[in-house]
């Protein structure tokens, strides 16, 4: 990583100004020493909306002229997974710092590709698992470090909501535009558990079974649920279902001493009403731990950006680095080939 300062504001351009991305634009022009000085958008309906909203941002249509203006420092990529290693080698070859959304490529090809250049570059590459940032999922990281479970054995990572957003074109659907569904949202909970579990070493394999409530398109999986293990003896359950209602996401975390269990509702997944709450049991006691800010994917977003400006301006560490992000491809990529074979996939079989 670059050990390179830049003086705030941090000058930001953003590539992808769909629902999603306009919610980093929103993010980024809300955040303490960050500016939002360009966007690029692909049809004239979002070009006008970002005109309308953000006037003192150049607009683009193709993100090459974007790349050419030197006042961008770092780009936010919120486009379809299969145009992130487009995108993104070119934005580090052009001299800027990346914040790319997960998943970080669709293969570890080009996830090892990023990497390489990145490091070439000597550019920042951070990944978008925004979930680390949470006042909630990351206390739970928190009292894992402060040895409150003891040894941790078990992560239970569960997700039950409503059916994802077609996305723009329908490209959600569209598996040759997405690689495969684990890689759309139970990567962020891959993720979780291998942060989790980091005392238990490596994932070493995984075991996934998935099914679809739409006969004509199997591949897009409805009902997803893994087990992976790891090094050291300790287990992770990752589990989805995308045949349910609102947005209900929990953890728990068991260890030789106590247990952890938090919990997430909101009546979508970007909501700034949501509910939620952390118990624990530190093996003679149950209790509530306070949590100190609200938690959401929209204010961990926002926690995303903050962290950025602080890494560029300061030096400080990322949250999640290019490596974890492409540990995350490879969680994700052993799972659906676990599907696919019905068998347990080590993740050294899609390495060596």
């Amino acid at each position: 990583m670059t050990t390179e300062k830049l003086q705030t504001p941090i000058s930001f351009g953003l590539i992808g100004f769909g629902a999603w991305g306009k919610h980093h634009a929103d993010a980024i022009a809300k955040t303490d020493g960050a500016k939002l000085v360009a966007i690029c958008a692909r049809s004239e309906a979002s070009r006008a909306a970002a005109r309308e909203t953000y006037p003192d941002a150049t607009i683009y249509e193709d993100y090459r002229e974007l790349l050419k203006n030197p006042a961008v420092q770092i780009v936010d990529c919120v486009l379809p997974s299969y145009l992130h290693h487009e995108v993104s080698s070119a934005t580090l070859r052009a001299g800027k710092h990346l914040l790319l959304e997960k998943p970080m490529g669709v293969s570890l090809a080009e996830c090892d590709d990023l990497i390489a250049i990145a490091r070439a570059e000597n550019r920042i590459l951070a990944i978008g698992h925004e979930l680390r940032l949470s006042s909630m999922w990351g206390q739970v990281k928190t009292l894992i470090e402060d040895g409150y479970l003891g040894e941790p054995k078990y992560a239970l990572v569960e997700l039950s909501r409503n059916p994802y957003r077609q996305g723009a074109d329908g490209w959600r659907y569209d598996i040759s535009r997405v690689g495969n569904w684990v890689l759309e949202e139970p990567i962020h909970f891959f993720d979780l558990a291998r942060w989790y579990l980091e005392q238990s070493g490596d994932p070493i394999s995984v075991y996934a079974a998935a099914n679809s409530r739409q006969p004509d398109h199997p591949e897009l999986q409805d009902n997803f649920s893994a087990i992976m293990h790891f090094e050291k003896g300790a287990y992770a359950v990752v589990s989805q279902t995308l045949s349910a209602f609102e947005h209900h996401q929990t953890v728990k975390v068991t260890g030789t001493k106590g247990a952890l269990w938090a919990s997430w509702s909101g009546a979508m997944d970007r909501t700034r009403h949501p509910t939620y709450s952390l118990r624990g049991f530190n093996g003679e006691n149950v209790e509530s731990f306070p949590i100190d800010k609200p938690t959401g994917e929209l204010f961990e977003l926002e926690d995303q950006i903050a962290m950025l400006v602080n890494v560029l301006s300061s030096g400080t560490s990322l949250s999640c680095t290019a490596e974890d992000g492409r540990w995350s491809v490879l969680m994700c990529l052993a799972a659906q080939k676990s599907i696919d074979d019905q068998r347990i996939v080590r993740f050294d079989e899609l390495t060596s």
